[in-house]
C-alpha cells in the first residue's frame, strides 16, 4: 500500500482483539509511522502488544495526547470509541479498519448485523460457502479484522462481514458499504448505556442497506416490526425469514424462508452429547419465486441447540440462496455447522449434567432465549456489569429455573432487587468464576442443564465476554477432571 508509506497514522484504541491490532499491523507493514494510543495501561494491553512485537510502533498508553491526532495524516478509530470524542475533532481524516478494507477489497460482500444472532448467521453463511467449494473469508465484529485478509480478496472470493452498530455508524454517508446480500437479525434493546435511545441504536443498523440498490438483496426478519420497517426502506430486493409461514407474517406473495415442525424425532438424547430444544424438531423451507416450488433448506437435526438458533440458521440459508447457492448444497452444509464459541456452546457433561457456555448473551432477551432452548431443569449463572437493560421479563422467566447463581457487577446490583420483588431465590453474588461454577455444581442434579448466560456485560470482573466464557469453560473442565479422578480412585479401591 504505497499510499500509506511514510504517513503518520494514529490508531485510537488498540483493544485486545480485532481491529486495533490488525490496523496497527497493517499500517506498520505498509511503511507508515504508526502511533497506538489507548486509555488502558500496558499491563492490561500486554496480550495485544505481544502480537505486534517486532513492528516499529510507538505506544502512548493510559492516556491520549492531542498532538497524536492533530499531526496524524490519518486516525484509525476503534468502533468502541464514541464518535463525539474531543480528540477526534483534531483529526484531519478519520477511518476504521472496516472502511479501509472496503476501499480496497476486490471481493463480493455479504454483510450481517442485528442485536443478537449475527455471529451465528455470519458464521453459518461462511460455513455454507466454504462447504460448497468457495474460498470465502469471514471477519468484522466476530473478532477477525478484514484487514488481516485484504490481500486475499478477489472477485471469486466472497467475504462475509459481521458488523456491529458502532461499525455501521462509522460508515454512515461514506458509500463504501454496498453488500450484495445484507441480513438483519433480531433487533433488541442493547447498548443503551452508549446510545441515547433505541431509535438512535437502530438508526446505525440501517446503514447496512444504505447504499444497496435493486441489484442487491436485503434479508429481513418477518417476525419483528423492525424487519418490516427495514423492508420498506431498502432499495434492494427483499427476502424474508420467519418462525411461521410467510403468508401469515408478511403476505401470500412474500419470498424467503420459514420454519415448520418436522415429524422427525430427536436422536440426540445420549448423556454425553448436547441437549436439544424439543422432541418436535423444526426444519426450514423456502420459496424464491412466485411460481417456484418449496425448497428444503434447513434440516430438522442440526448441531446447535435452540429455536432461536434454528431461526438464525434459516436466515443464513436464505442469504446463501440469495447469493446463488443451491438448496441441496445449503441443507447439506448446515447439517454440519458446528455453531460459534460462546453462543450456547456445549462444554461437556459430568454426573449426567450438561454444561453450556453462552457468555455472549449480554442482554436479558438473549438469556431468555437460552433458557427456552431446553426442556430440562436449568441452573443458570447470570449477572455482570450494567448495560441499562430491562430485567423484568428475565425475572419472570427465572421463577421457573431450578437455581440462579449470580456473578457480581453493577448489572447484578440492579437485578437483585427485581429478583427479590419477584421472590426468585439466588446464590451469590460471587466475585470469581470459580465460586460461581462450584455453587452451580452443588445445585445441579443428574438430568439438569447448567448454563452461563449472563444477560449482562462482562467488564469489571473480565476483560470482555470471551474472557468470561473462557473462564467458565476452564472451571467447568477442571470440575470434570476432579470428578473423573474421584471416580478413578473409587474404582481402584
Amino acid at each position: 500500500m504505497d499510499e500509506f508509506r511514510g504517513k503518520y497514522i494514529t490508531i485510537m484504541g488498540l483493544g485486545l482483539h480485532g481491529g486495533g491490532i490488525a490496523s496497527a499491523r497493517f499500517f506498520a507493514k505498509a511503511g507508515a509511522e504508526v502511533t497506538v494510543t489507548d486509555l488502558r495501561d500496558e499491563k492490561t494491553l500486554s496480550p495485544a502488544i505481544h502480537e505486534l512485537q517486532g513492528l516499529p510502533i510507538r505506544y502512548v498508553l493510559g492516556r491520549h495526547e492531542i498532538e497524536d491526532f492533530a499531526h496524524a495524516d490519518l486516525v484509525i478509530k476503534n468502533p468502541a470509541v464514541r464518535r463525539d470524542s474531543p480528540y477526534l475533532a483534531y483529526a484531519k481524516r478519520i477511518e476504521t479498519d472496516i472502511s479501509i478494507f472496503l476501499r480496497y477489497s476486490k471481493s463480493p460482500l455479504v454483510a450481517v448485523t442485528g442485536s443478537k444472532g449475527k455471529s451465528t448467521i455470519a458464521s453459518a453463511i461462511w460455513h455454507v460457502l466454504f462447504q460448497n467449494n468457495k474460498k470465502a473469508l469471514l471477519g468484522g465484529n466476530i473478532t477477525v479484522s478484514p484487514l488481516d485478509f485484504l490481500d486475499k480478496t478477489d472477485a471469486q472470493v466472497p467475504v462475509v462481514l459481521e458488523l456491529s452498530s458502532w461499525q455501521l455508524g462509522d460508515l454512515r454517508g461514506t458509500g463504501l458499504l454496498k453488500p450484495s446480500v445484507a441480513v438483519l437479525s433480531d433487533i433488541l434493546p442493547d447498548h443503551l448505556n452508549y446510545y441515547d435511545s433505541m431509535d438512535a441504536y437502530v438508526s446505525d443498523k440501517r446503514v447496512i442497506y444504505e447504499s444497496q440498490d435493486e441489484n442487491c438483496w436485503t434479508v429481513c426478519n418477518a417476525d419483528q416490526k423492525w424487519g418490516h420497517a427495514f423492508a420498506e426502506e431498502t432499495l434492494a430486493q427483499v427476502l424474508w425469514y420467519s418462525e411461521r409461514p410467510l403468508e401469515d407474517s408478511v403476505g401470500k406473495n412474500a419470498l424467503g424462508g420459514w420454519l415448520t415442525k418436522s415429524k422427525t424425532k430427536s436422536n440426540y438424547s445420549d448423556d454425553s452429547g448436547p441437549s436439544y430444544w424439543s422432541l418436535d424438531l423444526l426444519e426450514g423451507y423456502g420459496r424464491f419465486s412466485l411460481d417456484g416450488q418449496e425448497e428444503l433448506l434447513v434440516p430438522s437435526q442440526v448441531l446447535v441447540p435452540g429455536r432461536h438458533q434454528k431461526k438464525n440458521i434459516l436466515a443464513a440459508a436464505v442469504a446463501a440462496r440469495a447469493f446463488g447457492l443451491s438448496p441441496e448444497g445449503i441443507m447439506s452444509a448446515l447439517a454440519s455447522f458446528p455453531g460459534v464459541p460462546h453462543r450456547l456452546e456445549f462444554v461437556g457433561s459430568i454426573r449426567g449434567i450438561k454444561w453450556y457456555n453462552d457468555s455472549t448473551a449480554t442482554i436479558p432477551d438473549a438469556t431468555i432465549a437460552a433458557i427456552d432452548s431446553f426442556s430440562s431443569p436449568i441452573v443458570l449463572i447470570a449477572g455482570g456489569s450494567d448495560k441499562m437493560s430491562d430485567f423484568s421479563a428475565f425475572a419472570q422467566k427465572a421463577k421457573n429455573l431450578k437455581a440462579v447463581i449470580l456473578l457480581a457487577g453493577s448489572g447484578t446490583d440492579r437485578l437483585i432487587p427485581i429478583l427479590d420483588v419477584n421472590k426468585v431465590a439466588y446464590k451469590g453474588p460471587f466475585f470469581s468464576m470459580h465460586e460461581a461454577v462450584q455453587a452451580a455444581d452443588k445445585q445441579a442434579d443428574p438430568g439438569d442443564i447448567v448454563i452461563l448466560s449472563p444477560g449482562c456485560a462482562s467488564f469489571g470482573m473480565f476483560l470482555h465476554e470471551f474472557a468470561r466464557g473462557d473462564a467458565f469453560k476452564r472451571e467447568a473442565l477442571m470440575l470434570f477432571r476432579q470428578y473423573a479422578e474421584q471416580g478413578s480412585t473409587a474404582q481402584k479401591r
